[in-house]
């Protein structure tokens, strides 16, 4: 049994995509971050920098006693380590796919979020803030874009990792952007979203807290 301490935000999906992928038994723990619960002392416990997803594998594989693991790029490297899925058939493989899931953390996670802060959030508006961000998520687009010309998902014919992480982060409409800019990016982002388990995540995040 993983317990999954989530919210259904980019991060949160990553994880939930994940264990509805390998069919892990999972039971999900609610963190509302808008009510701040992200800061109660017992997940603090668990994810010393107060941010979800985090989760506590109690059936790790060495037998041993339950582990725990936060940051949303640990926890998808964790599991597919766990599972020996979607991280790469071969070692080459492999490093491709660590390559872009260490974009998407270091690159298009970030900085879309800065998107989401100043363009929908922020107390007041803040038109280099909004200009940078936005022409920023372009770039990324791009990025992704070029990339995913020629191959089905992020690092080839392989769902993997890397999909996950990126695929709850491109929400082109929020983020100012217009997919006829990127079609590689608009097939691909159609082709995860159609994945059974994919849909499933998505819609368990919605009962648990509907867009708005």
């Amino acid at each position: 049994m993983i317990d999954l301490h989530y919210w259904p935000t980019p991060n949160g999906h990553k994880v939930l995509i994940f264990l509805e992928e390998a069919g892990l038994e999972h039971r999900i723990l609610p963190v509302n971050i808008g009510a701040g619960e992200q800061f109660r002392p017992e997940f603090l416990a668990i994810s010393p920098n107060n941010r979800m997803p985090a989760i506590v594998d109690h059936a790790p594989t060495d037998g041993g006693a339950p582990i725990s693991v936060f940051e949303s790029g640990a926890i998808l490297l964790y599991l597919a380590h766990k599972t020996r899925s979607f991280g790469g058939r071969d070692p080459r493989a492999h490093v491709d796919v660590l390559q872009w899931l260490m974009w998407q953390m270091g690159g298009l996670g970030p900085m879309l979020g800065q998107n989401h802060h100043f363009t929908r959030f922020a107390p007041e508006k803040v038109p280099y803030a909004i200009d940078r961000y936005v022409k920023e998520t372009a770039r990324l687009y791009g990025v992704l874009d070029r990339q995913l010309d020629g191959r089905t998902f992020v690092t080839g014919e392989d769902f993997t990792v890397a999909d996950m992480a990126c695929h709850p982060w491109i929400l082109p409409e929020a983020q100012g952007q217009d997919m006829a800019n990127f079609p590689n990016v608009a097939r691909w982002h159609a082709t995860v979203a159609a994945r059974p388990a994919v849909a499933r995540a998505y819609e368990r995040g919605k009962a648990i807290a509907p867009p708005k």
